[in-house]
């Protein structure tokens, strides 16, 4: 009797933005390799999470949401997800079920730039519907998944709870078997291709989405300046640059007598010093660079719209 063979590919998980694709990828590994927030578009880069099992090695790409908002920034920001899905062996389209079960008159507007792109797949194609713990009346599913169904005919529709871990299982099933036969990429202990200083940033932003208010989150990014590792105690220091568009928002993220950073510091160092396993030192500057949404040379200084 042969053994089942090993298989290994990439999966790249896409949508509309506030889908939960950061959410699963993180519960899939057990870890947080994406940062998440109610807000939507958090996701800037794709970020790449490896999930290890005994018989197959999923490698995820979670991309940041597909929209139509204008600017130089969004640009770059969808391009990478579109990018994620050219090198995909499986593509998965995550949506807010709860959401657009509600308000069903928003699905195509915002699933239509998969509509054709995904028509013309020969690969297999999942749609994930995502939060339906969170709808009340459960009959509104039907006419959801028979849009989705007559969207995409041949794709197989997975409700679940990212959140819950709900339906979870029966997905990641579903996934290994659509993955081509192969030998495992990554070493089997490996989470992520995410470096640490990637990292110490997105936590920082994290910590901006969940404490601002309106658009300003949006109009901020961060920078690792300096990294130092003490060779003695092992601790980490780090100085870490918050960038702002405007002199006023340079107020704001302060705050009055500088409350505000001090609060998103502290948040910030404690799950870093999670991630890293030590001490850390966590300095935090705010600088004024107006309109650096719209500069392409420092957008890609950011890193923005890339791989990690």
């Amino acid at each position: 009797m042969s053994e089942t063979p090993f298989r290994c590919g990439w999966v790249a998980l896409m949508g509309p933005p506030n889908a939960g694709k950061s959410t699963l990828l993180n519960v899939y590994l057990g870890q947080k390799v994406a940062i998440v927030s109610p807000k939507p578009q958090t996701t800037r880069n794709q970020i790449t999470g490896i999930l290890s099992e005994k018989d197959a090695q999923v490698i995820f790409m979670d991309t940041p949401g597909v929209h139509q908002l204008r600017g130089k920034m969004n640009r770059l920001i969808v391009q990478s997800a579109w990018q994620a899905m050219e090198g995909a062996d499986v593509i998965a389209i995550m949506i807010d079920a709860d959401y657009y079960a509600r308000t069903p008159e928003a699905l195509a507007r915002d699933i239509g730039p998969f509509i054709k792109p995904i028509e013309a797949e020969t690969r297999p194609v999942f749609v994930i519907a995502n939060k339906v713990d969170l709808l009340g009346d459960k009959s509104l599913l039907l006419p959801l998944f028979t849009t989705l169904h007559e969207s995409w005919p041949k794709a197989e529709i997975f409700p679940l709870s990212a959140l819950k871990g709900e339906g979870l299982p029966q997905l990641l099933e579903a996934l290994k078997k659509a993955l081509p036969e192969g030998e495992a990429q990554f070493p089997e202990d490996q989470l992520s291709t995410v470096p640490t200083r990637f990292m110490a940033a997105e936590i920082v932003r994290e910590k901006l989405f969940l404490s601002l208010k309106q658009e300003l989150p949006y109009l901020t990014a961060v920078d690792i300046e300096a990294w130092e590792e003490d060779p003695v105690t092992g601790h980490v220091t780090i100085h870490a640059v918050i960038y702002v568009a405007k002199a006023s928002h340079k107020a704001i993220v302060i705050g009055h007598a500088g409350r505000h950073i001090k609060e998103v510091g502290q948040s910030a160092r404690k799950d870093i010093m999670a991630l890293l396993g030590c001490k850390v030192h966590l300095e935090l500057w705010v600088k004024v660079r107006e309109n650096w949404v719209d500069d392409v040379s420092f957008l890609h200084t950011l890193g923005l719209g890339s791989q990690v």
